[in-house]
């Protein structure tokens, strides 16, 4: 393409997308870079067309017409899909790993630690007194004892664990 035919067809390049931007509903900047492009795959083809202003004016309508159909297909969203607060699989699988690690570290745990740990967090949602009974241990100790156990749990995570990093 050369620079004389940029800048002979540029001022109406500008003018007719302006024009025909408003009937399409895109902006006229979008309109020349389609139909400088149009015309850039059209020089390594076929060469400069016979009449340029006039292929042009074509081009800007014929881009315009694209861009309507376009415009009638596309439907908007509803809701902007990342504001949807359902947690999506990345969470999930995320949420699985963290509950493996954490299963797997209560296992490791020393002396009835782990028997404890189970029934803290297990779904049944267990009252000290049943989990006291379930122990064998009376219920004033499972207070001290469940503190010795995360404090032992925390060690065991600290490494798998990244560290927060002060921020600011």
């Amino acid at each position: 393409m050369t620079h004389d035919l940029v800048a002979a067809l540029r001022p109406l390049l500008t003018a007719e997308a302006a024009a025909e931007a408003y009937a399409c509903g895109g902006e006229p900047g979008d309109l020349e870079q389609a139909v400088w492009l149009r015309l850039l795959e059209r020089l390594e083809t076929d060469g400069p067309p016979p009449d340029p202003p006039g292929w042009l004016r074509e081009a800007v309508r014929a881009e315009g017409r694209r861009s309507r159909r376009a415009t009638h297909r596309e439907r908007p969203y509803d809701g902007e899909p990342a504001d949807d607060l359902r947690p999506g699989p990345e969470q999930h699988v995320l949420a699985a790993a963290r509950y493996r690690a954490l299963r797997d570290a209560v296992r490791r745990l020393p002396g009835r630690c782990p028997r404890l740990m189970e029934a803290l967090l297990s779904p049944r949602d267990l009252t000290y007194r049943e989990i006291a009974g379930e122990l064998g241990i009376s219920q004033g100790s499972l207070g001290p004892e469940r503190s010795r156990c995360l404090g032992c749990l925390r060690r065991l995570l600290t490494p798998e664990v990244a560290p927060c990093e002060a921020r600011g």
